[in-house]
């Protein structure tokens, strides 16, 4: 009578509650990494304060109302995490099966891209025009597809127990399948995901125990390629201006070198603890373009000061050191590379975007992830998260 229950209609064991199954210790909400949890919402929040701060008086950008840019950031976080929550519920084994379906499509909405159907936007031509007014940047979502599928080729017969590491067919398989969206990208072209996409191969060859003559080769390969591009100039002429301020931050101050120089000004007068939110006369006077996507973290620096940016950048390193735990911990080789490639996306682009406002990396387009306005790329870094939090939760217990 002490291990059952009586319940309607006889005696029977004792059902858990819907309550009872989702507080559980086994249940896939205990389990969740919520450390990476609240880290990607406080840095979301934190930026939603700085976008509001940097669009607030931009009436020429917020068709008149204040809060247009700051309500369309806390949507786009929304879908974000409800598509986590997907991710979640659909586990990264089961989308296993639907890779070469994502890579297909995404794929084809880069192509896309290059079609009439594009949208040109800071003299890159990176967007897909879906119609009143809202377009999406498939170069985001590539990033994750491009992580499934090299993770797929990879692991399959190393999981399978029918090899140690990935032979040298199976690495050219999966560089095959990278390369493609590279060169789509390329042709748009849009050089900071190219870049991005460029790390993520590194990081998941260096992850999947493929041969160091890989990584070594594709290093100098990617050094010789960026010689050759810049000698034959198939670099547009922006491109070369912002490297060229890049190189030289005094060539052009109020030309190619005014963003940067803008930026580093922001930043540098906001001192130890800033002039306070919505108080920066660098934000509040238009001076830094693009201040809520690409160059958001000069808000931060303006605004809240070293103890504000310090604190993006804890949030940041936060989330990428708990996504390391969970890569180490990951009991399958698919699961560690796809926690190596978020990792090496997550680390690289919040490194570049910080790096380009303090003037220590060129000028790249790319968005401060989980902060940055942004809807494609928001919506892409939550996917990424839910992935993490697939690969924890389906470990098994106790590990």
């Amino acid at each position: 009578m002490s291990t059952r229950t009586f319940a309607l209609g006889g005696y029977g064991p004792r059902r858990r509650s819907a309550w009872d199954r989702l507080t559980a210790r086994d249940s896939i909400v205990w389990r969740l990494d919520w450390v990476i949890m609240l880290s990607g919402i406080a840095l979301a929040v934190i930026g939603s304060l700085l976008v509001y701060s940097a669009t607030r008086n931009r009436t020429e950008l917020n068709q008149g109302d204040p809060r247009y840019f700051l309500v369309r950031h806390v949507i786009s976080l929304g879908i974000g995490i409800a598509l986590m929550i997907g991710t979640v519920w659909l586990g990264h084994r089961r989308l296993r099966s639907a890779v070469p379906v994502l890579y297909g499509i995404t794929v084809l909405l880069a192509v896309c891209v290059l079609t009439p159907l594009g949208a040109t936007i800071n003299g890159s031509r990176a967007w897909l025009n879906l119609g009143g007014g809202f377009t999406v940047q498939p170069a985001e979502f590539i990033k994750i597809t491009v992580i499934l599928g090299m993770a797929m080729l990879l692991a399959a017969k190393v999981d399978a127990g029918d090899q140690e590491h990935p032979d040298h067919r199976t690495v050219l398989h999966a560089l095959g399948l990278a390369a493609l969206p590279i060169v789509v990208i390329l042709a748009m072209p849009d050089l900071g995901s190219v870049m991005v996409l460029v790390i993520i191969v590194l990081a998941v060859l260096l992850a999947s125990g493929a041969s160091n003559r890989w990584v070594i080769g594709l290093c100098l390969a990617g050094a010789g390629g960026a010689v050759l591009v810049w000698a034959l100039g198939l670099l547009d002429e922006y491109q070369i201006n912002r490297f060229a301020a890049f190189a030289n931050p005094a060539l052009d101050p109020a030309g190619v070198g005014y963003n940067t120089n803008q930026a580093r000004i922001a930043i540098g007068s906001g001192g130890l603890t800033g002039k306070g939110l919505f108080e920066g006369t660098q934000t509040t006077g238009q001076f830094v373009p693009e201040q809520q996507t690409d160059f958001v973290f000069t808000v931060a620096g303006e605004e809240l000061g070293f103890v504000g940016g310090g604190l993006i950048l804890v949030l940041l390193a936060v989330l990428i050191w708990r996504a390391c735990r969970i890569a180490r911990e990951s009991t399958e080789l698919y699961s560690t590379i796809i926690a190596a490639g978020v990792i090496a996306w997550f680390a690289f682009q919040a490194f570049e975007n910080i790096g380009m406002t303090l003037g220590i990396m060129p000028v790249a387009g790319l968005p401060l992830p989980f902060v940055s306005y942004g809807g494609t790329s928001m919506f892409a870094v939550w996917i990424a998260v839910g992935l993490l939090q697939s690969i924890r939760t389906q470990r098994p217990i106790g590990v």
